[in-house]
């Protein structure tokens, strides 16, 4: 297909409510993203100082960089707010989000693109541009166009919406003394002069320091960051920073660690990364979940058994510790471990030796015990489920492993990790996580822990389309509330029900729901809460009861 741009754009009522307002926690959302007003006096101010310190070259480079993220951001919303609208007035989005976020006034002159042929030529008229406005008040005219992060933001958006490089110059500017800016934009191969173009959008001599400076330092912390054969331990918090520093400490020793800490903060990711920090790593890393295995089975698991030994015992099998025998053994859920294997465990401990089964001679291993609990060990011995003496050979050197909730810095880095992980498990990509999610996750009481993450990570991925950003709905079966302040067409802030039904209406469009699908569901889940009573059912949903049964009948004749 290839048309020109319609006239006039569409409706932006479906952007405005995307601008949400939560004045009580003093944010500002847009889709998913999160945003800031500013006074243009502070932009033009940090512009100034920018100019003055690194130059004229190097600031028009950084702020080009800048509205190509943004652009790019605002891309990934364009098909996701109108998903069932033609191709123009999907790409509309970008022009009419820039005039909604205050940047400039747009016009389209010229917009005629084919998305087969992948070819595209575009003339967008700026007026009341705020860099020309800031420019001109610090600098007064000027011999070359000043609107450098506009000119990135619509590179930005028009590349990301197309999948394919779009530049724009800026080919008129108010600043040089025309009535209005004007931009064209092409293909960068089809500009003769795409070096030039291009190189602005590439990190120059500063920035290339700059990532150097990073790169050197990224690989410092990766050499001193613990890991294993799945990656690198994330995070960055100072409890998890300090539960890393003694894993550290014991990496180089003998010693028996016991970790704590609730089910799915990772205790078994800790222990692989002790293993492999410590002169063991070559050597077999063995893992047992004690409270897995059945009672009756667990000493021949642990300690092995001669053929004979019990019913069953076709031949003699080496049990756990020998398998282990050089490296690492990993006792979880240690506190699930009945009586008599603990005895063994303690001898075992305290000798280097086991007995199998039916053996009447001992073995001897060698064999770093680390174990992890999830219960009160003290707790379970004032209970008598747990040997004193046992907890105390165990409790050498314990560490805890804090929990989601106490490490809140540490949640991004990891749900982003996860993400990369599960694009490449699943085969699918997708533009990332939204400011919006990472912001519910950050708010999340987490008694899962890292596991749940893992499971919401996975979730969203699988539930987001494909090139789009998961957002709070993937993640969450019932997203987070918030309050629903938006924008009217007068420019006014509302809030109340409105507001309410027009991302009801929102959420229909992108989910592909029709009425009678709402409905259908509605009534359902009315009736599930309910247990089955129709009576309450029907008062929940503000309906008779012989309505309700009405409806229901319909819903089973559809």
């Amino acid at each position: 297909m290839s048309s020109e741009f319609p006239s006039p754009l569409p409706s932006d009522a479906d952007l405005r409510r995307l601008v949400h307002f939560s004045a009580g926690d003093g944010r500002i959302w847009l889709g998913g993203h999160r945003m800031v007003l500013l006074h243009l006096s502070g932009l033009a101010s940090l512009r100034k100082e920018l100019i003055e310190t690194i130059g004229v070259e190097q600031t028009r480079r950084v702020l080009k960089r800048a509205g190509y993220e943004s652009g790019v951001r605002d891309a990934a919303l364009s098909r996701q707010v109108r998903p069932h609208a033609n191709p123009f007035q999907q790409f509309a989005v970008g022009p009419q989000l820039h005039m909604l976020e205050g940047a400039v006034q747009v016009t389209a002159e010229h917009c005629e693109f084919d998305l087969e042929a992948g070819t595209y030529h575009g003339i967008f008229r700026w007026d009341h541009s705020w860099e020309v406005e800031a420019h001109t008040r610090d600098f007064g005219t000027s011999n070359d166009p000043v609107c450098w992060m506009l000119l990135g933001y619509a590179s930005g958006y028009t590349t990301g919406f197309f999948g394919q490089q779009i530049l724009y110059k800026e080919v008129q500017c108010a600043a040089c003394g025309h009535e209005h800016c004007r931009i064209e934009g092409r293909p960068l191969s089809n500009w003769p002069d795409a070096a030039q173009i291009q190189e602005d959008y590439e990190a120059d001599s500063l920035l290339v320091r700059i990532e150097d400076l990073q790169a050197d330092l990224d690989s410092l912390r990766g050499s001193l960051c613990p890991s294993d054969d799945l990656g690198e331990l994330i995070g960055r918090s100072r409890a998890f920073e300090k539960a890393i520093a003694l894993l550290r400490k014991a990496a180089g020793t003998q010693v028996t660690v016991l970790l704590t800490g609730e089910t799915g903060v990772g205790k078994e990711r800790f222990a692989r990364t002790l293993h492999a920090m410590s002169p063991r790593a070559g050597k077999p890393f063995v893992a047992v979940n004690c409270a897995a295995l059945p009672h009756d089975l667990i000493e021949s698991e642990l300690f092995g058994a001669e053929k004979g030994a019990f019913t069953g015992a076709g031949a003699a099998r080496p049990g756990r510790f020998e398998r282990a025998d050089g490296g690492t053994l990993f006792l979880d859920e240690l506190g699930e471990l009945p009586p008599a294997a603990q005895a063994k465990l303690l001898r075992v401990l305290q000798t280097g030796e086991v007995e199998r089964l039916g053996a009447t001679a001992v073995r001897k291993v060698d064999v770093r015990v680390v174990a992890a609990t999830n219960v009160d060990l003290e707790a379970a011995v004032a209970a008598g489920r747990f040997r004193r003496d046992l907890m105390y050979r165990l409790n050498v050197y314990p560490i805890a492993i804090p929990a989601l909730r106490e490490r809140v810095e540490d949640i991004e880095p990891l749900a982003n990790h996860m993400l990369q992980h599960f694009m490449a498990l699943h085969n699918k990509r997708v533009a990332g996580i939204t400011d919006r999610a990472l912001d519910a996750m950050r708010h999340h009481a987490w008694p899962g822990n890292v596991r749940e993450l893992e499971n919401l990570v996975e979730r969203g991925l699988i539930i987001t389309p494909p090139g789009q950003m998961v957002d709070v709905e993937d993640l969450f079966a019932v997203a987070p509330a918030r309050p629903q302040v938006t924008l009217s067409p007068d420019g006014e802030l509302r809030q109340g029900e409105a507001s309410d039904l027009a991302s009801l209406y929102d959420e229909l469009q992108k989910r592909g729901l029709s009425l009678d699908a709402l409905e259908d569901g509605l009534i359902q889940q009315a009736v599930d809460r309910a247990g089955g009573n129709l009576s309450a059912a029907a008062r929940a949903l503000g309906l008779t009861r012989p309505q309700l049964s009405y409806r229901l009948q319909r819903i089973k004749e559809r």
